[in-house]
């Protein structure tokens, strides 16, 4: 569409700009916005009757209300994605921002791919060990799984994103790379991720899509579209195994209820849009393995819960669309437990399908299994020692009290660079349930119990 001119008066809000309808206009459609001599890059949001909603990607700033000048691209959003990018930074809009050339070669891709179709996906069934006891343990990771942190303000989840990516990109035999998506993000915490990749050695497998706190917030409902767009491209066209990390998701959830506000749309829960479910739904269903296809597409999706607050509209909705949560807590993180991961409401649906013999060991399920029932009745017999006081325990509970600080101490509590695996966490596990009576081990075979108890 040619470039028009527009002279009357423009409405702005925010990041948004209104104009009068026009034909032939699509929705999502590029645009970009010249005024005061600057240019800049936005899509058609909205189409209505009588206007059109432009979103402009790094925000209004500079924007005139007369003399501005929109052109209509007739297509959306594309990025050029390569095997160069990997090693690379860049802004939310895929620009680069580490000091290389930009990208003018490649695969040209629209940045809004559909969610997998269902029938074409292949159901995942290999486990990936990221050297954490108590994600590998009892909620173990699934290739082409979608697995996501539920942390808090100041919690370690940043550490723990970092931990998994480089451990688990160091066990895997196949070509693997990670691709990491951020929003919002503090300098602060982007030179953590940045340095921490570089130090420990990843930063080569690794593509970062940065959006900063002092970027506009629209930028953030893109960053995760052109994360997956290029974990697509390597999963699919190059056969690549791709770990995809998307930090932090409230930010996002947030920018989406900003621009749902500036378009007057009438809100939902705590001001979130009544199609918050849809939106993370379309980026939530990105991840996943495709038959006939070696690659696949493992997303770890990170968000923080305002006030800890698990019934939140973000962690809540997310906990519909994924198949499972880590969930990290403050107790144990103020006790000084590294990772803080609660392992009860803690859940990886796939693990069944992922675990066993010929997988990780035969004796994990009965493990995890026993594990948990055990934790939950320490649990239960902590709080009744604060009623009645150590002295009135019997020496069955005494030994389950036991249990859970050894437990806590030793089997979720590691260092930040011990990458532990499957046979070090199942056998650290043993250790940790030899604290108990037999007779107290009721989900575990005989026959596992036989082979992993006795002869130790």
């Amino acid at each position: 569409m040619e470039a028009m001119t527009f002279k009357q008066s423009i409405r702005i809000v925010g990041s948004l700009i209104f104009i009068k309808s026009i034909p032939g206009v699509g929705f999502d459609e590029v645009v970009e916005i010249e005024s005061n001599g600057k240019v800049q890059k936005g899509k058609v949001l909205e189409i209505a009757r009588d206007f059109t909603v432009i979103e402009v990607f790094r925000g209004t700033h500079g924007v005139s209300l007369i003399d501005t000048k929109i052109r209509f691209k007739g297509k959306p959003f594309e990025i050029y994605v390569s095997k160069d990018m990997l090693g690379r930074v860049f802004n939310g809009t895929c620009e680069p921002i580490d000091g290389g050339p930009e990208l003018f070669s490649g695969v040209l891709r629209d940045i809004n791919s559909a969610p997998m179709n269902p029938t074409v996906r292949e159901f995942p069934r290999e486990s990936i060990q990221t050297g954490v006891s108590a994600i590998d343990g009892l909620n173990t990771l699934i290739r082409g799984q979608k697995l996501p942190i539920f942390s808090g303000s100041g919690l370690p989840h940043s550490k723990l994103a970092i931990q998994i990516a480089n451990q688990a990109s160091i066990k895997t035999k196949e070509d693997f790379a990670i691709v990491f998506g951020a929003m919002g993000l503090k300098h602060s915490t982007s030179d953590f991720y940045t340095k921490s990749f570089e130090t420990l050695g990843a930063f080569d497998n690794v593509v970062m899509v940065l959006n900063l706190a002092e970027d506009p917030p629209t930028e953030r409902l893109i960053v995760p579209r052109i994360s997956l767009t290029i974990a697509e491209y390597l999963a699919f066209d190059l056969d690549m195994h791709v770990l995809v990390i998307l930090t932090d998701m409230t930010a996002y959830a947030e920018a989406l209820r900003e621009i749902s506000s500036s378009k007057g749309e009438i809100p939902s829960r705590k001001g979130y849009p009544g199609y918050l479910y849809t939106d993370l739904a379309t980026i939530y269903e990105r991840a996943g393995r495709i038959k006939n296809k070696k690659g696949s597409i493992t997303q770890i999706p990170i968000l923080t819960m305002p006030n800890d607050d698990l019934s939140h509209p973000v962690p809540d909705l997310t906990g519909y669309i994924t198949e499972g949560q880590i969930i990290l807590d403050r107790s144990l993180f103020q006790s000084n437990i590294y990772p803080p991961i609660n392992i009860l409401p803690s859940l990886s649906r796939l693990m069944k399908s992922g675990v066993g013999e010929g997988l990780t060991r035969e004796d994990h399920a009965d493990v995890a299994n026993q594990l948990y029932t055990s934790y939950t009745k320490a649990l239960e017999v902590e709080s009744l020692s604060k009623i009645v006081g150590e002295d009135g325990l019997t020496n069955i509970d005494r030994q389950y009290l036991q249990f859970k600080r050894s437990f806590e101490t030793k089997f979720i509590n590691q260092d930040f660079k011990e990458n532990r695996t499957f046979e070090e966490t199942l056998n650290l596990a043993w250790q940790t349930l030899k604290i108990l009576p037999e007779l107290e081990l009721t989900r575990i075979k005989e026959k596992f119990i036989q082979k992993y108890l006795n002869n130790k």
